[in-house]
C-alpha cells in the first residue's frame, strides 16, 4: 500500500463546521439559483425560516423545561447554538428586549471571504427573525445593522406592538 505524498511546507488547518456550514449553504443556494431562478431562492428562503421556527420552538421549550416563561429575558440563556470564539457580540437583556451588537460573525466573514454575500443574505435576513417568531409567535427581531453593509450586525430582539 502507497502512502499519499503531500507538499509539507502546505500549511493544513482544520476547518470549523461554521465555515463548512457558511459554504455548504453558498453552494446550495447557488445551485437552486441556477436550476430554478427566483422561484428556487424563494423556497431556500421558505426553508430557512422553516428551519428557524422549529429551532425558536425548540428555544421555549427548553425555557419551559429549565422553568422559565417564554420571554425576552430566558431567550438567549436558554438558546440552542453556544456561542463559539467565532461570534463576538455585546448583549443587553432585559425583561422586556434583547438587543445584540455582533462585531465578529463567521458566517458572514466566510461569505464576505468567498465572496458569496449575495447567497448568504438570504440566511442573515430569514433566519433570526423565524427563531424570534417560532420562540413567540408575538416576538419580533428588528435587523437595522448588517455585515455586508455595516461592518456589524445589530439586533433588536422584543414583543411586538399592537
Amino acid at each position: 500500500m502507497s502512502e499519499k505524498k503531500f507538499d509539507r511546507n502546505l500549511e493544513l488547518e482544520e476547518v470549523d463546521m461554521y465555515v463548512l456550514f457558511a459554504r455548504m449553504f453558498s453552494h446550495i443556494t447557488r445551485e437552486v439559483e441556477k436550476a430554478c431562478g427566483e422561484e428556487g431562492v424563494k423556497a431556500v428562503r421558505e426553508g430557512v425560516k422553516q428551519f428557524g421556527l422549529e429551532r425558536g420552538r425548540n428555544i421555549a421549550a427548553r425555557a419551559k423545561a429549565m422553568g422559565h416563561e417564554v420571554t425576552p429575558e430566558f431567550y438567549l440563556s436558554c438558546y440552542d447554538m453556544g456561542r463559539s470564539d467565532f461570534f463576538t457580540s455585546e448583549d443587553k437583556v432585559s425583561k422586556d428586549q434583547v438587543e445584540q451588537n455582533f462585531t465578529d460573525c463567521v458566517f458572514a466573514n466566510t461569505w464576505m471571504k468567498d465572496h458569496d454575500e449575495q447567497y448568504g443574505i438570504h440566511y442573515c435576513e430569514m433566519i433570526d427573525p423565524a427563531i424570534a417568531e417560532g420562540y413567540d409567535e408575538n416576538f419580533e427581531c428588528i435587523h437595522d445593522k448588517h455585515f455586508f453593509k455595516d461592518g456589524c450586525c445589530h439586533f433588536l430582539f422584543k414583543k411586538k406592538e399592537n
